[in-house]
């Protein structure tokens, strides 16, 4: 058989054999060849607009996918090869440190990172360090650091702990206490504490945990105890949608002992993965031993990061947002969102079999129990399964320690889930339900093993 540029690419070599994938193969392919391939594989995949699982940005207008394609070659670490991408990335850590109400926006410092683990990460790193640096010109131990969370929290701060060897403190949460808010925090803490991390959305939920109130409890300590211990924000989502839907909320950096923020740009800053934010309230919180100069690129240019290479592209589409929305688009695009979450977790809720455990009324997501005793016919693994028969992904898993007997649904609303679109999934859901709920006899493995994990 022939295989050239004139032989109908179904009609090549390969549609009589399929092609290595676990070595080169020996000769070369048409690039229109390859391209079909992977084409193909990609084919497989769901499909990402009824993916109400992710948080991450899934859509942007075509002015943001033209602006992607003319800078995906630029490398963000080269600022000397890319100085107006490097000022447009300090142009973003200043809008955003203006968002989050710096005392001193010109005084605060932050970085662009892969996503918002990585800035995590990043934050977790300058507590550690900054409390070495205290204890060490104390003449007092180091080898035992500790960090207290909520039993929430997303996988990256798990990574953190186990990656830097800090003791990972995690304060449960219940039904009395849905988030970590600041109760018996006292018992977690000690002088070995190097940071309280506060979520702006809870991954398993989507519930704000409120920093001004465990800012508070940390004052007490500090009062009684002489215990000085800083809060990093979590705001992988929520501090890309507080300072627009709940302005009010003071979660930022308006409370002094919150020295860092996190957040994640591929979430609701908007933006294609993978891009996250970390920013400092003043250069005194971020050590001086974590920044590196390197002058092999040309220049003398300072990188803070766990990567090197990255990215420039992702920068500038947050750029391009920040100037095509301003605070009255990005106003817009989160309340649409927010709409469409309290709509669905309203029709969620009449069904009946289900329990609401928030309506999406801090970041657009909401997550649902079934109610205790409703049936042992089915489990939301069921519905979970027979969701994706119908193309929509809608996780279900077990909440984190002290509730793991707990099974959950949640659904993420992004900007591309339209009112419309979000009717279509309800008739889908409607009917799914209607279908679970008149079976006689249970479905087989009830239980089910979790399809998702956080």
């Amino acid at each position: 058989m022939t295989d050239d540029a004139l032989t109908p690419v179904f009609d090549r070599d390969t549609r009589a054999s399929s092609a290595a994938h676990d070595r080169l193969g020996p000769d070369e392919m048409l690039p229109e060849t390859a391209y079909q391939l992977v084409h193909d594989e990609a084919q497989l995949d769901g499909n990402a607009r009824l993916n109400l699982a992710t948080f991450v940005t899934t859509w942007m207008d075509e002015h943001a996918d033209r602006l992607y394609a003319e800078a995906f070659d630029k490398n963000m670490v080269d600022k000397d090869e890319y100085p107006s991408t490097a000022a447009v990335e300090v142009k973003c850590t200043a809008i955003l440190a203006d968002l989050w109400h710096a005392p001193d926006a010109g005084g605060t410092i932050g970085t662009s990172t892969t996503g918002s683990s990585e800035a995590c990460m990043l934050g977790g790193l300058a507590m550690k360090r900054l409390w070495q640096h205290r204890r060490r010109a104390a003449g007092a131990d180091t080898s035992r650091p500790n960090l207290v969370m909520s039993s929430a929290v997303q996988v990256c701060w798990e990574k953190f702990c186990n990656y830097w060897d800090v003791e990972m403190r995690l304060v449960p949460i219940s039904h009395e206490h849905k988030v970590f808010d600041g109760h018996d925090l006292d018992s977690y803490v000690d002088e070995n504490t190097i940071g309280v991390v506060a979520i702006l959305g809870v991954t398993y939920t989507g519930m704000y945990e409120p920093v001004a109130e465990i800012a508070a409890a940390l004052d007490a300590i500090q009062e009684a105890r002489g215990l000085d211990i800083p809060i990093h924000v979590d705001g992988a989502s929520g501090a890309m949608i507080a300072p627009f839907l709940q302005p009010e909320l003071e979660w930022d950096f308006r409370l002094e002992r919150v020295h860092s923020i996190s957040t994640s740009g591929h979430k609701y800053g908007g933006v294609y993965p993978g891009l996250g934010w970390v920013l400092w309230r003043e250069k005194q919180w971020l050590p001086d031993d974590l920044i590196f100069h390197v002058s092999y690129l040309g220049g003398d240019m300072p990188t803070l990061a766990l990567n090197f290479s990255r990215p420039g592209a992702q920068v500038l589409l947050q750029y391009y947002l920040f100037l095509r929305l301003g605070v009255a688009g990005y106003t817009a695009i989160q309340q649409g969102a927010q709409d469409v979450a309290v709509h669905l977790s309203q029709a969620v809720a009449a069904l009946g079999p289900f329990e609401l455990w928030n309506d999406g009324t801090d970041i657009p997501v909401f997550a649902w129990s079934l109610k205790p005793g409703h049936t042992d016919k089915w489990t939301l693994y069921d519905l979970a399964d027979r969701l994706r028969m119908r193309g929509w992904i809608v996780p279900a898993y077990p909440m984190p320690a002290d509730l793991a007997d707990l099974t959950v649904q949640r659904i993420v609303v992004r900007r591309d889930l339209s009112m419309d679109l979000a009717d279509k999934f309800l008739a889908a859901f409607t009917a799914e339900v209607g279908y679970l709920e008149a079976l006689e006899t249970p479905m087989p493995d009830t239980e089910g093993s979790p399809s998702f994990h956080h």
